[in-house]
């Protein structure tokens, strides 16, 4: 039965946003500076940083896992999230001690960037899948202010995420003359870490006061299975057999093992070759442990398929979305003219124009959501994802085209701000809805830790972004110099126009497989669920 709206939203809402904002600028402005500052200050090749950032982004979802399940069973979501800032924190500071040190220690600086990496990928694991399970639990079952309630959220994230890639790029990716100053580097990831302190410390003082549930009880605390009965406690717990989680110990390495030999070219990778497999067999085999929960109801596991199968469609769009921080970065740097409005922009901001374009439309596709409801003709949530996906490849077939006669001239950065507009309209019709979508599949024993599963599937899209950002063709630097294209599914990448369309054909068959499969079993699988 869905419950009648409330007029307003709950002020929990609203200091999750903040912490969410101050978090996702720490996140979002260090990674607008990460390829480049890979490249430009430690000497890493451009497909060598696609694939460490592609690993990167791809663990630090893949550990939403464990932030996950030890909130569900041991800390609860609130002390997740402070453990979690803080080591954020410290590992922009790792950052900051590398950018500061490259030039007189190499091999120190090089320790220092993967220790911060570190730290951050254990960080968001804590963080991320706990703030936004806390959402969820702020409203009653069936209220269907939720969709509009994640999208607010969402506006929070990318508040951030604006933020973040507004001011550390212009504090660490300055150049002089058209010479970048590497030494200024350090400053944007010491601007990242002071935003990471600031939004875990507000979370701490206001915690108490506003996260708390209708009926005033905190929300997110540690659990405690000592204070109910055996009955309760055992209803709260998932049943898993030894044998399912030999099962699933088997399943994994051997899928591991499969991926390994996969991934294997001539040119080794240890991020490509150990950590992509490591990603995709967790979300497989996690799959398999979980369908052989006893207690689950038939209901239930349909309603965890439905989530794994728009999990897996998931994948794709971020493979495709997160080319921002990587390929199109590298873009923007080298074949992009950055003159706007009378400025020259650094290279790793451009791609803020989808931070931006999300502030402008957050608000406007939360209310389509609620008029198309209350006339009866709103998309269930698979069917927005849908859209979503074909908006992604709307916009990479529009950045294609400008391109497909460019030669060696310089693309107009307002196409990749048209493209931007265009992959930020799919992000709203798909991301928020997922979360939003989690909490009411998910039974309350997984609730974080099918958060923490979804946010998986961004970790395998963000490994697939890696090996797919890989495939950028080489510049010509007009020397002679022969060139190796890089080559997908026995097919050479020789020019931008063939690179922006693997991510159109890619982007479009997923979406109308996903729009098909909406309509049909998916509806019915989630038992009245939109």
């Amino acid at each position: 039965m869905t419950n009648t709206p409330s007029s307003s939203h709950p002020k929990g809402l609203y200091v999750l946003y903040s912490t969410e904002m101050w978090e996702r600028f720490n996140f979002y402005g260090m990674r607008a500076m990460l390829s480049l500052f890979l490249v430009n200050a430690l000497a890493f090749k451009q497909t060598e940083a696609s694939i460490l950032y592609g690993g990167f982004l791809g663990l630090s979802y893949l550990t939403t896992m464990m932030g996950g399940f030890v909130s569900d069973r041991f800390l609860g979501n609130r002390n997740c999230i402070i453990i979690g800032g803080l080591v954020m924190a410290i590992g922009q500071l790792c950052l900051f001690g590398s950018a500061n040190t490259f030039q007189g220690n190499i091999d120190l600086a090089n320790g220092l960037m993967w220790l911060g990496l570190l730290f951050l990928i254990l960080g968001n694991g804590f963080f991320k899948p706990n703030i936004s399970s806390m959402v969820g639990q702020l409203y009653p079952k069936g209220d269907n202010r939720l969709d509009a309630a994640f999208t607010i959220f969402y506006m929070g994230i990318n508040t951030g995420a604006f933020l973040g890639m507004l001011i550390c790029p212009w504090l660490g990716d300055v150049k002089v003359d058209g010479v970048r100053n590497l030494d200024a580097f350090k400053w944007g990831f010491l601007a990242a870490g002071i935003a990471m302190l600031i939004g875990t410390v507000s979370f701490y003082f206001l915690k108490n006061k506003y996260i708390v549930k209708p009926n005033g009880e905190p929300v997110g605390e540690a659990p405690k299975f000592n204070e109910v009965s055996n009955e309760e406690l055992e209803s709260e717990k998932a049943v898993f057999s030894n044998k399912s989680i030999l099962i699933t110990l088997a399943i994994f390495f051997s899928l591991i093992l499969g991926f390994h030999q996969l991934s294997l070219s001539a040119e080794a990778n240890p991020i490509k070759d150990w950590i992509y497999p490591i990603i995709y067999a967790a979300g497989i085999s996690l799959a398999f442990l979980i369908m052989t929960d006893r207690a689950l109801t038939p209901i239930e596991r349909n309603r965890i398929w439905v989530m794994y199968i728009i999990a897996f469609f998931v994948i794709f769009f971020w493979a495709a979305y997160e080319q921002a921080g990587s390929s199109l970065t590298f873009i923007a740097d080298q074949q992009t003219d950055l003159h706007f409005l009378g400025f020259e922009l650094p290279p790793s901001s451009v791609q803020n124009a989808n931070s931006f374009f999300i502030i402008l439309l957050a608000f406007p596709f939360s209310w389509i959501w609620i008029r198309l409801s209350k006339k009866g003709i709103e998309p269930n949530s698979p069917a927005k994802q849908a859209i979503g996906l074909l908006l992604l490849a709307i916009g990479y077939l529009i950045i294609a085209l400008q391109v497909k006669d460019l030669g060696t001239g310089k693309l107009g950065v307002v196409w990749l701000f048209i493209m931007y507009l265009f992959h930020t309209m799919g992000e709203l019709c798909l991301s928020p809805i997922g979360l939003s979508l989690v909490s009411k599949l998910a039974p309350k024993r997984f609730s974080s830790l099918l958060m923490g599963v979804w946010f998986l599937a961004n970790a395998a899209g963000y490994a697939l972004a890696g090996t797919l950002g890989a495939l950028l063709p080489p510049v010509d630097s007009g020397q002679g110099t022969a060139l190796n294209f890089p080559s997908f599914l026995g097919f050479e990448i020789h020019n931008l126009y063939e690179f922006f369309m693997v991510f159109v054909i890619m982007a479009g068959i997923a979406a109308v497989l996903l729009y098909t499969l909406a309509n049909g079993p998916l509806k019915r699988m989630m038992h009245g669920i939109r």
